[in-house]
């Protein structure tokens, strides 16, 4: 029998095994209940419940803030709590109301303390929740304006027992807008005596006033990794023998919500009991095998649709989820796509062997642009499945795109394909089949829908246009304007090679000829010809000419900029500016265009060449 449960019997009134003699006649004794009657099951949600910040898993962060400003005296006058469900937020508020009220047993001088491994004169209570200075209220059954001046007025008073009293208001989102504004005055300026600790999973309906009065934490999901090794020392404080793929399995399934993976791990233990392996698991939480899975994901990938269908239909017969599997399936795909961006993920302790060996070696052999496909049909087809009437037959249609989908080019590669196959070895339209049916030869997708042969001459005109399409685009009659076209493809890096590494010797329509920049990388023409040709559809031939050629684009910038500057500095407003503050220089001059004015109003008064610059004057120094 575990602490807590003793703890509980002995709040339950008088032991009748401590052996009192009331004076009654000697009499049959009856049998003690704690003897027979077996005690009370609390489920592993309850009986491993953390009881201080210790406890406490994935929540790190703001243990250590907590404990830097218990140390330092810096305790807010309110907290709010906030995450998913099931990562401790009430726990942690009951722990934080604890540490606020911490009193040695022993009668000694304390504080507010974060060290709570061994019991204060309060701490029981307040676990048990029946603490006469710690009140807790649901704010979803007590909503109104009415409940919050109850703790406005009780607010007024010291605490009974306790350093503080402390309100904690679990869901506090559910509040009115009356009680949300009745609580601000207090909440900003509440007595010395007084601590309030929010409770939330919607932290956005939580209206900003209240948000400034409080000091805010975010408890993050916990880590599929480090849920499974804290079950896994729960297992082993209960005698339980289970597989390590099962507690893997189980983490997941939690989504980061240790209260939900405790849950499940109870239902799990009940189902095999008291040895728990992973294929029990998977049927009790309606899984695929994730061996399994990753044979279908092969398959797939390797267009083998009849060997997909076959395995979706087993595993669907299994009494997989046809929803799940897809699921998983998309599950996969990302972890295939991490492990090729970072392959030190495959360390992970949360992932199967299976996952790690074959989940590498996929993602060596598939593209990205293959796997960014896969996830975005599999993550549509998931909600096709979910509305269809018939799951299992929508789940299957889902495959079959996806591994028809497989050898398919992707968009940009088939333009390029299209750009590199000459006009003339463009295929005719097909034409229907003859017989009518299937004949062989041709493909099966084109039968499906012939169409007449006499509609096709419509569609003749369409090679010419193919060949003056390519005649459309930009003109580039300049190296200038080949650098502002290279900036419209947001290329910067070419753009400013362009600029300052070539010196234009003759640039016409298809041919440009330069002269490098000493310094610049050769690579910068080959780059230019390539992209060029790729973005205008035309062949584009960059060269290197013998000539010195003329300057940079950077250059004549530089040389216009100076120009304009030496130009600004002999005007006489500028020049009054610049005697005036020794030391000053021009750093930039700025072009604005305006409308044609008189010329007698560009003459100066003498009055306006000392009256200083205006409002609308753009000089920076």
């Amino acid at each position: 029998m575990s602490e807590d449960t003793h703890a509980h019997q002995d709040n339950e009134g008088p032991n009748p095994g401590l052996g009192l003699d009331l004076g009654a006649p000697s009499a049959p004794a009856r049998p003690a209940p704690t003897q027979e009657a077996p005690a009370a099951y609390r489920v592993l949600a309850r009986k491993y419940r953390p009881q201080n910040f210790t406890d406490l898993i994935g929540q790190e962060a703001m243990v250590r803030t907590l404990r830097n400003a218990f140390s330092s005296g810096r305790i807010a006058q309110a907290y709010i709590l906030t995450g998913v469900r099931g990562v401790g937020k009430t726990t942690t508020a009951r722990i934080l109301a604890r540490a606020l009220n911490y009193e040695p047993m022993d009668g000694s001088a304390g504080g507010p303390s974060l060290d709570l491994s061994v019991m204060g004169k309060q701490c029981r209570d307040i676990i048990e929740s029946r603490h006469v200075d710690v009140m807790e209220m649901d704010a979803a059954s007590n909503t109104s304006i009415n409940d919050i001046r109850e703790i406005i007025e009780s607010a007024r008073y010291r605490p009974v027992m306790a350093r503080y009293k402390v309100y904690i208001i679990d869901e506090v989102h559910m509040l009115s807008t009356a009680a949300f504004n009745g609580l601000l005055k207090t909440l900003e300026e509440p007595p010395e005596h007084v601590k309030f600790i929010f409770a939330t999973t919607e932290i956005r309906k939580v209206p900003v006033t209240v948000l400034s009065r409080c000091q805010r934490f975010d408890l993050r999901r916990v880590e599929a990794g480090e849920l499974a090794a804290h079950l896994a020392g729960i297992c082993a404080k209960e005698g339980v023998t289970i597989e390590p793929e099962a507690l893997a399995i189980v983490a997941r399934a939690a989504e980061g919500s240790v209260r939900d993976s405790l849950s499940l791990l109870d239902q799990a233990i009940a189902h095999g009991g008291g040895a728990v392996g992973a294929e029990e698991v998977r049927r009790l939480l309606g899984l695929a095998d994730k061996g399994r899975v990753i044979d279908l994901f092969e398959a797939l990938m390797k267009g083998e649709m009849a060997r997909a269908l076959a395995e979706f239909r087993d595993q669907y017969d299994a009494g997989a989820d046809p929803a799940v599997i897809l699921t998983d399936l998309a599950e996969f795909t990302h972890l295939v796509t991490r492990l090729k961006i970072m392959p030190d993920a495959a360390q992970d302790a949360a992932l199967v062997e299976a996952e790690r060996v074959r989940g590498l070696e996929m993602a060596q052999g598939l593209s990205m642009r293959v796997l960014a496909r896969a996830w975005q049909m599999l993550t549509k087809g998931i909600g096709e499945v979910q509305q269809a009437p018939k799951p299992a037959q929508a789940a299957e249609m889902a495959l079959v795109r996806l591994g028809y989908a497989t050898d398919l080019p992707t968009p940009d590669e088939a333009l390029r394909r299209l750009k590199d196959q000459p006009v003339t070895d463009a295929p005719a339209p097909p034409s229907a089949p003859s017989g009518g049916g299937g004949g062989g030869g041709g493909s099966a997708r084109l039968s499906l829908a012939p169409r007449p042969v006499e509609a096709r001459p419509q569609m003749r005109p369409a090679p010419v246009a193919a060949v003056a399409a390519p005649a459309a685009g930009p003109r580039l009659a300049s190296l200038a304007d080949v650098a502002q076209y290279v900036a419209a493809k947001r290329d910067l890096a070419l753009k400013h090679a362009v600029e300052t590494s070539l010196r234009p010797v003759h640039v016409e329509e298809g041919r440009i000829e330069v002269a490098l920049v000493p310094g610049a990388p050769a690579s910068v023409i080959q780059d230019l010809s390539r992209k060029l040709s790729d973005w205008t559809g035309r062949r584009w031939l960059v060269s290197i000419s013998s000539q010195a050629g003329g300057p940079t684009l950077a250059e004549e910038n530089a040389a216009v900029k100076a120009e304009r500057e030496e130009g600004i500095k002999a005007h006489p407003l500028v020049a009054a500016v610049l005697a005036r503050f020794p030391g000053a220089e021009v750093v930039d001059v700025r072009t604005r265009e305006e409308a044609p004015i008189d010329t007698e109003v560009l003459a100066p008064s003498e009055e306006d060449l000392y009256a200083g610059p205006g409002a609308d004057d753009e000089l920076e120094y």
